[in-house]
């Protein structure tokens, strides 16, 4: 009996040895490691990816945002992103869930297609689908190529730019596809618009 209660306690205390091992490894030495390595060799993306402008920061290119006047509409100075359900708050993301044949749907994209090409003074065939539908996220921060070019005009107009330098920016910041074969070439909402305030102060 003796000899039993001794053999139990030396398995605990073992099993409480390799708690505390394990704890130490996991818990924290390999936290630190991770955070080190990112920070030394990822800062950027480590720390949210954050972008500023004048000194201070503007937002995160990895977040789609609103890019509103004072009134809450669409400022004209600004390249768009697209339409988001849950107000680009990244604490409550995720789509509509609505199906593409609901009517409910339907009447919105045919409504906000209509808005855009008023916006942008093109015909509403234009209007490329990205530009009137969520991601499924709906804090996604870039947009088609296509949907950049059809904003250029009236970006270049409101800043007071000539078009060629706009479209120019467009061009140069229009990223493909992800290894190469991954997804579609698209446009960072945040980093073009920040393009353009600077040639814009230039």
């Amino acid at each position: 009996m003796h000899t039993s209660g001794r053999h139990s306690g030396r398995l605990l205390w073992a099993a409480f040895r390799a708690l505390l091992v394990l704890t130490v490894i996991t818990g924290v030495l390999y936290p630190l490691a991770v955070t080190g390595v990112a920070q030394t060799v990822f800062h950027d993306r480590a720390n949210g990816s954050m972008a500023e402008a004048d000194g201070r920061e503007v937002g995160s290119a990895l977040i789609g945002q609103q890019w509103a006047g004072e009134d809450g509409k669409p400022d004209p100075r600004w390249f768009q992103g697209r339409p988001s359900a849950g107000g680009y708050d990244p604490l409550a993301t995720g789509s509509s869930q609505l199906g593409a044949s609901d009517k409910r749907l339907v009447a919105a994209v045919r409504a906000a297609r209509a808005q855009v090409a008023d916006f942008n003074g093109v015909p509403v065939s234009e209007v490329p689908a990205d530009a009137v539908t969520g991601s499924a996220s709906s804090i996604d921060p870039h947009i088609s190529p296509r949907y950049a070019r059809l904003q250029a005009e009236r970006v270049a107009r409101t800043n007071g730019l000539p078009e060629t330098a706009v479209a120019r920016l467009v061009e140069e910041h229009t990223e493909g596809r992800a290894a190469g074969f991954l997804g579609e070439p698209h446009v960072n909402v945040l980093k073009l618009n920040l393009a353009v305030h600077g040639l814009a102060r230039e």
